[in-house]
């Protein structure tokens, strides 16, 4: 900056007045949009950066941010967003944010609702939600928005909440890309499986369901005239689905190709060389963690999809910073790349946070 503007400067430029600028600022008030986007744009030309550390030493306020997330493994999805998340946090220390992460069990919806009147009985002032239970997020949800606790949504998009922000992939729009990733490796005629990691009671996230909705959608819409066979298996339970998935591929040898919609492609891979090294499969899948790149760089999965699980961790955290202590508006709906990895260019992914 070539100058500290003030806020009456910034009026005089933008031609609105300084209670204009003042509410644009500070995120409060009614303000149209016209004069809100020549405010922006005179901000965005002259480099317009408030003076954070300033104010909240002098408010001598501090921040206490809580993230739901599923527990993980080391090398797990779900450690990726972890990660993206305390990389948020470390460079936003300066600013008194504190950032807790709870971990409850993926397969396990009661394990997200105990946690529920924890959250509650919290003095936190925003919270980040892996949307794995839909309506169990969307219960917390409603006791949020009566708290005037800002939230932000990660893993699937959850409609009518009053989220401040989603940051993830278009669940619809993922499957139905790997539905053509998959048809072009496929006749026209033959014969793929949808393996299903399911929770104890037997459902599937929204994202898993969002995305299976768009592969379908992808192969009834160019004629897919094979059979379509599913097969579901449960976490943590590695005898029985080895039985499972050999007992499926004795009924169906004319199976020779499938996907995944989450994050275990690996766990199929793992299957397939040891019990039918042989056999020739296609297998699609879901995250780059390094167990499914393995397999992609030996050929068994053919692609992989991948949503920038640190990247999205990151803004969750951002996003409830701009909004907090910036008192900057907060764009909804946040999609993220749908990238498309193989063997041939997996060396150069990098997700730039």
């Amino acid at each position: 900056m070539s100058k500290n503007y003030r806020i009456k400067d910034i009026a005089l430029l933008a031609g609105v007045s300084t209670g204009t600028v003042d509410r644009i600022l500070h995120n409060r008030g009614k303000v149209s949009e016209e004069a809100r986007k020549r405010v922006e744009d005179v901000l965005k030309e002259i480099d317009y950066q408030p003076n954070l550390i300033a104010r909240s030493l002098a408010l001598k306020k501090s921040y206490h941010f809580v993230a739901l997330i599923p527990a993980f493994q080391r090398g797990e999805y779900w450690e990726r967003l972890s990660d993206g998340i305390k990389l948020a946090e470390k460079e936003l220390f300066s600013y008194n944010i504190e950032l807790q992460m709870i971990y409850f069990d993926q397969y396990d919806n009661a394990s997200f609702d105990r946690i529920i009147p924890t959250i509650e009985e919290m003095d936190c002032q925003g919270v980040i939600i892996a949307t794995l239970f839909e309506p169990s997020v969307r219960r917390l949800a409603e006791r949020l928005d009566m708290a005037l606790i800002p939230y932000v949504l990660i893993d699937s998009f959850i409609e009518r909440t009053k989220c401040l922000a989603y940051y993830g992939t278009h669940s619809f729009d993922s499957g139905y890309i790997a539905g053509r990733l998959l048809y072009g490796q496929v006749e026209n005629d033959d014969e793929i499986a949808i393996f299903h990691f399911k929770r104890p009671e037997g459902s599937n996230s929204p994202q898993v369901n969002r995305r299976e909705e768009g592969f379908r959608r992808y192969l009834l819409d160019n004629g897919f005239n094979g059979a379509i066979h599913s097969l579901t298996m449960h976490a943590d339970m590695r005898e029985d689905n080895i039985d499972r998935l050999a007992k499926f591929f004795s009924d169906h040898d004319r199976v020779k190709a499938g996907i995944i919609f989450n994050s275990r492609a690996h766990i199929l891979g793992d299957y397939i060389m040891e019990a039918t090294p042989s056999r020739h499969f296609k297998l699609l899948g879901y995250d780059v963690i390094d167990a499914n790149v393995r397999y992609l760089k030996s050929g068994l999965i053919t692609h992989l999809i991948s949503q920038r699980p640190e990247v999205q961790g990151y803004h969750c955290v951002k996003a409830l910073f701009r909004h907090l202590v910036l008192k900057e508006r907060v764009e909804p709906v946040n999609y993220m790349p749908i990238d498309i990895l193989m063997k041939e260019n997996i060396e150069y992914y990098n997700n730039y946070i």
